[in-house]
């Protein structure tokens, strides 16, 4: 799958203590970039240092692929598919929150190389993991 890329960073979600900054202003640029978008929008996770501790790439995209710089998911990868809980507040936080728990319990073996946040026109949002 290849994806536009919008926009952006380079975080740690435990060793850097603006990340949920960051992340905000990250998605600010790009919903403003994104006003007439009808495409899926992805948060795309990447260029991983090691695990969900170290550092990390965040990249937003769009399938619309009229933009300057892409990123290229390979199509043979397997996804762990978690479907986000949209009428909590904090719906995405909670799921990472699972995604992690079960991790470090061994139920989830990642992969590491790209996961990512699929927004759906219609404010549904799933979480596909890398798993090996």
């Amino acid at each position: 799958m290849k994806l536009s890329i919008i926009t952006s960073i380079r975080t740690n979600n435990f060793n850097d203590e603006r990340v949920m900054q960051k992340i905000t202003e990250m998605w600010k640029e790009a919903s403003n970039r994104l006003t007439k978008n009808e495409n899926i929008t992805y948060g795309v996770y990447h260029n991983y240092e090691s695990d969900y501790k170290g550092d990390y790439s965040l990249s937003v995209g769009s399938e619309d692929t009229n933009g300057k710089s892409f990123i290229e998911i390979p199509k043979n990868e397997k996804y762990e598919i978690f479907k986000v809980n949209t009428t909590e507040e904090q719906g995405i936080f909670n799921s990472w929150s699972k995604i992690w728990d079960q991790e470090e319990a061994g139920t989830l073996e990642r992969a590491y190389s790209f996961d990512f946040e699929k927004y759906y026109p219609n404010g549904e949002i799933e979480i596909h993991i890398a798993i090996k």
